[in-house]
């Protein structure tokens, strides 16, 4: 049998065999837990091409790249404004919806952002 396919009988099964020496979190994979272990560790095994900045995880990198190649594929469906991130995304849509996720302590007012 195939790692791959080892790997996804895992995710029904709910086997997660490696451990995070850390906090005992469990992983399905070796690779996932290697990844995770690095933030552990500080390590930043992956560099932009462009601007040399590391990550510790792949999948930062790539969402980091679109800032050189001008790429915003997170879209605001009410204004149509772009962002690198969907986390600026998130942030921005509070505007819309009038919600208010931070208060001020001192003067007891609600602000979206």
């Amino acid at each position: 049998m195939t790692s791959n396919l080892i790997n996804h009988k895992r995710i029904h099964s709910g086997e997660c065999p490696y451990f995070c020496d850390v906090h005992n979190k469990a992983y399905i994979d070796k690779s996932s837990l290697i990844t995770h272990t690095h933030k552990h560790s500080g390590e930043r095994p992956y560099f932009c091409d462009v601007c040399n900045k590391a990550y510790s995880d792949k999948s930062s990198l790539i969402s980091h790249k679109g800032i050189h190649n001008e790429e915003r594929p997170n879209v605001c469906d009410v204004c149509n404004k772009a962002f690198h991130y969907k986390n600026n995304l998130i942030k921005h849509k509070h505007i819309h919806s009038g919600d208010c996720h931070y208060t001020c302590e001192v003067f007891n007012k609600s602000f979206s952002q």
